[in-house]
């Protein structure tokens, strides 16, 4: 366990390394901005260095947008996910702050494309391993725990509000190039981790009750029973069906390996859903 938690650990230390070189060698010195509350916090970095007599850096602007969101998280969502949510803001923030802003290349294109995949393989390999880098994927797990809202109409509000205002402010070309950048982040998330806010598990198990009670342990979530039987040992089982969302999918893995190594497990998609999406 001790060795589990370590690795992931070291995963939330690499994504916000990787997320950090992104912003500083690519995407800020080319005035192209990420997605959600990185990107917001960068454009208010240069809104404030342009326009005001002071000016505050992404990274510390980054860290202080997350508080009150890691505060809710808190509450609302649990201890581990938001723990190494905020500790992959701060390490994140630092890196910020240590790392030099400096151009690796004059063509916009190439910082785009790289930027955005650079930072993508962190931000994937970090959902991957159970975490986020914070900001809109704590508001999302927050709003999935509490009623079941279209969490992606408010990640669309926000990425429109940083690629409407560097339009407006610094050239539509810039905010083209935003778009391109979103673009190709998101396709190389969908491919480390998952393009799916929602999933459905399928769980063939012996150890239905034992599972039961890890997953009610751990995740907000209802589950489904169903009698199964094995075509080919003809030994009875039961089938558990449990929607969850792409954050919950690295425990819910740990708590199968963990009970019943030997259950057979199907993820799939889930495009919609109708009634409660949690426990009451």
């Amino acid at each position: 366990m001790i060795w589990l938690e370590t690795k992931k650990l070291i995963v939330v230390l690499i994504g916000a390394l990787l997320n950090a070189v992104a912003l500083n060698y690519f995407l800020i010195p080319a005035n192209v901005y990420a997605s959600g509350f990185t990107g917001f916090a960068q454009l208010i970095s240069s809104i404030l260095g342009e326009f005001a007599p002071f000016n505050i850096s992404t990274g510390i602007l980054l860290l202080l947008l997350n508080i009150p969101v890691t505060i809710l998280g808190w509450k609302k969502v649990g201890k581990s996910f938001t723990l190494y949510s905020f500790i992959s803001v701060v390490l994140m923030s630092f890196f910020l702050e240590v790392i030099p802003i400096q151009k690796v290349s004059d063509d916009i294109l190439l910082n785009t494309v790289f930027g955005g995949v650079i930072a993508a393989i962190g931000v994937g390999f970090t959902l991957k391993w159970g975490a986020s880098t914070g900001g809109m994927d704590i508001v999302a797990m927050v709003l999935s725990r509490m009623k079941d809202k279209p969490v992606g109409t408010y990640f669309f509000a926000l990425n429109a509000i940083i690629i409407v205002t560097a339009g407006f402010l610094y050239g539509w070309e810039k905010a083209l190039y935003t778009l391109v950048q979103l673009y190709v982040s998101t396709r190389v998330i969908d491919a480390i981790h998952t393009r799916h806010e929602k999933l459905t598990a399928m769980i063939v198990t012996k150890k239905s009750e034992e599972l039961k009670k890890a997953i009610h342990d751990r995740l907000v979530r209802g589950i489904t029973t169903l009698p199964a039987k094995g075509a080919f040992t003809n030994e009875p089982k039961e089938m558990m069906i449990i929607v969850v969302t792409r954050y919950e999918l690295f425990d819910l893995e740990r708590i199968i390996k963990e009970v019943d190594p030997t259950a057979f497990t199907n993820i799939v998609q889930t495009t919609g859903i109708f009634g409660f999406f949690r426990r009451e």
